[in-house]
């Protein structure tokens, strides 16, 4: 199979960066930055939930992160802080390339994912607002 393609492919270029390191997590959530676990349940219960991150489905994420989605959280905006948090941070930086390119520039994954956050000690931090991250628009 060829693929032709007539016009090259371009994107723009956003200057904000794609990633946090692990030993920034912390100061990222504190600049307004939403901590958003990418985890499944066995990885939960394994090694214990991510205070003040709101756990959702890796399948769902982009729909629920996304603010066009029929689906997307109140707090869903193109101006949302998200920093990803996957197990290792793979599916986390796929998923932040996503956003981005849905226009979400302040969407940010975890270099090195849960295992670097657990490796320096971090466990993130729970704000007044957390509770409100919850509910659906």
């Amino acid at each position: 199979m060829t693929v032709v393609i007539s016009a090259p492919v371009s994107a723009p270029f956003v200057p904000v960066p794609l990633s946090v390191q692990a030993d920034r997590f912390r100061q990222a959530l504190a600049d307004g930055a939403i901590a958003v676990d990418l985890r499944d349940a066995a990885s939960h219960r394994r090694f214990g939930a991510l205070l003040g991150a709101f756990a959702v489905d890796s399948a769902e994420a982009l729909d629920l992160l996304s603010p066009d989605s029929p689906s997307a959280l109140r707090t869903a905006t193109a101006d949302a802080l998200w920093v990803l948090v996957s197990e290792d941070g793979h599916d986390a930086e796929l998923l932040a390339w996503h956003l981005q390119a849905r226009g979400v520039i302040g969407a940010r994954f975890v270099v090195g994912g849960h295992r670097a956050l657990r490796e320096r000690g971090v466990s993130g931090s729970v704000g007044a607002d957390a509770l409100g991250l919850y509910d659906p628009r």
